[in-house]
């Protein structure tokens, strides 16, 4: 295994971190390298679009974008690389995240985002479609992944079997 990032994350800003800090654990538990980033599709699109250009060049393979409001930084991202790009809609203040997720999932044909749902589960997502998208080309990759959801269903299993109140 290589340390080199095959994920990038890009929050849209500091904040976003209290979410995708989910994204960043699960890429750490299944040993995926990634790196993170603040890049704003509003306030900073030029290091947005510098980055998003040069994903590839430096390894990465899979883009994770997140963020609020109506801000589509995971638009902007798949407007610039034909990487696979997966759009976490972070949970807003005034509409408690509809308005990113719509933002987000409204892409037009031909440049395509994978939506994930608004917030934590979004961001655990993301990693885990991340990874099955690596798992593909990374045979130790995809055992980790299986065995990952080996143990979920197992811990699934387990619950079904507890005696309720």
């Amino acid at each position: 295994m290589t340390n080199q990032p095959l994920v990038g994350l890009l929050l849209g800003s500091r904040t976003d971190w209290e979410t995708m800090q989910h994204a960043a654990a699960t890429l750490q538990a299944l040993a995926i390298p990634f790196e993170a980033t603040v890049a704003s599709a509003h306030r900073t699109p030029d290091k947005v679009l510098d980055y998003c250009g040069a994903a590839e060049g430096r390894g990465l393979k899979v883009l994770i974008a997140a963020a609020g409001g109506a801000a589509h930084l995971a638009g902007v991202c798949a407007s610039r690389t034909h990487l696979p790009v997966l759009g976490v809609p972070m949970q807003g203040w005034a509409t408690d995240g509809m308005d990113a997720l719509l933002a987000t999932v409204q892409m037009p044909a031909g440049i395509p985002v994978g939506t994930l749902a608004i917030g934590k589960p979004g961001a655990i997502n993301a990693a885990l479609l991340a990874a099955s998208i690596l798992a593909l080309g990374d045979p130790g990759l995809r055992e980790r992944y299986l065995a990952f959801r080996q143990a979920q269903t197992e811990s699934a299993l387990q619950d079904a079997d507890l005696e309720l109140p």
